[in-house]
């Protein structure tokens, strides 16, 4: 229990200090705030208990003066059918007057479109003329940015963003002008890090905060007050200060692609989508990618499988722009593309509309911390995917 008032919940609560801070004339403390988390059920283990998503349960034991200012009641939050959950909150928040979001960016984008077809509005201002921040986490906010920037056109509108696992509360967005995340260093939790070249060693080097360089990739090694005892939480880190600490998110441990020695990371893929949108006018939903291994001379290719909120006019200049950035981007995929040849140019697929939720829904992952796998090693996921792509 320590863990949640001395981290998650005092990480919530110095973020909205922070921006309100900074924002000294913001109204967030007299408007409502829009809270988008999963959902928990009773446990089999114990019948007092309840098992689910973080959000779930830190919703569930949130202060009583927070529910003062939250919308809508617990009994729609939690619900356990995600789509039944958007059609209640969308009944039950559209005539309120919402100042503040939070949430995982891809599920929030579902959840404003369907309040604005049923209003029948393009603009999220239109519904909420109050709207002021997004608190943001869980998937990159990259390649959704300008969705939300076309569905709230407002200079005032801010997006704040908070690195909030179920592990910890590690760091949170403390200059809305700088992406970079500042790790929080008394929140309980003690930081080890693992160089991102020693992952998959034998007895690989786990190092302390104060040794980390600026620009290299760590894995993230946790101690908490919560009973993590030197945990991996499986995301992958890079610093961009010392002083005071500062990084971003870069993907995930098991979330890459190496197939050729192209060391494509998340971050990679994440601002080289958003690159390509921004050259062919095009919005994306979702997204994955793994490799192609083909038989002639060892050389392969990505195959990437990508749902359009609007497609590009070719799918061949998305995949242009989309391998231009890659290479401008990582060195490693430049070198494979360019100079040895073993990488062919991707290939892009568009998926069907709603193929990826689908496929979350059958495994029981449809909406709250859940999130589809950006990049793999193997073909997996992908070739059941395609599977179902028609």
């Amino acid at each position: 229990p320590a863990i949640l008032p001395g981290c998650h919940y005092r990480g919530g609560e110095d973020c909205v200090a922070l921006y309100v801070r900074h924002h000294p004339e913001s109204r967030f403390f007299s408007k409502k705030s829009l809270i988008l988390g999963g959902s928990h059920s009773p446990s089999p283990l114990h019948a007092q208990a309840r098992q689910g998503d973080l959000s779930a349960v830190l919703l569930q034991q949130i202060s009583p003066w927070v529910n003062l200012m939250r919308t809508p009641k617990k009994s729609i939050i939690l619900m356990d059918d995600w789509e039944r959950k958007l059609q209640a909150i969308v009944r039950h928040t559209r005539r309120q007057d919402v100042v503040s979001l939070s949430g995982v960016p891809s599920w929030m984008l579902t959840l404003i479109q369907k309040l604005l077809r049923a209003a029948d509005k393009r603009s999220l201002l239109e519904v909420w003329p109050n709207l002021e921040i997004f608190f943001h986490g869980g998937v990159s906010f990259t390649p959704y940015r300008e969705q939300y920037a076309a569905l709230i056109p407002s200079d005032r509108m801010r997006y704040m963003e908070t690195y909030n696992a179920s592990e910890g509360f590690f760091a949170l967005q403390d200059n809305l002008a700088d992406p970079a995340l500042l790790l929080m260093l008394d929140y309980g939790i003690f930081y080890e890090f693992i160089p991102r070249q020693e992952l998959g060693a034998v007895e690989p080097r786990a190092i302390p905060l104060s040794e980390v360089e600026v620009g290299r990739d760590y894995a993230m090694v946790i101690t908490t007050a919560g009973g993590l005892w030197r945990y991996q939480i499986g995301d992958t880190v890079r610093f961009t200060s010392r002083s005071p600490y500062r990084l971003i998110i870069t993907g995930r441990t098991k979330h890459y692609i190496n197939a050729f020695g192209e060391e494509l990371v998340v971050d990679n893929a994440d601002r080289a989508i958003a690159h390509a949108c921004r050259r062919t006018a095009a919005k994306i939903k979702e997204y994955t990618a793994a490799p192609l291994y083909l038989l002639n001379d060892a050389q392969g290719r990505h195959q990437w499988l990508i749902e359009f909120e609007r497609p590009p006019h070719a799918i061949s200049d998305f995949a242009r722009e989309m391998d231009e950035e890659l290479c401008r981007l990582n060195s490693d995929y430049e070198a494979k593309r360019r100079k040895t040849h073993t990488l062919l140019a991707p290939e892009v697929i568009a998926a069907r509309p709603g193929l990826f939720h689908q496929w979350l829904q059958e495994r029981g992952k449809l909406g709250g911390q859940h999130k589809i796998p950006r990049l793999n090693n193997d073909r997996r996921i992908l070739d059941q995917l395609l599977q179902k792509n028609s």
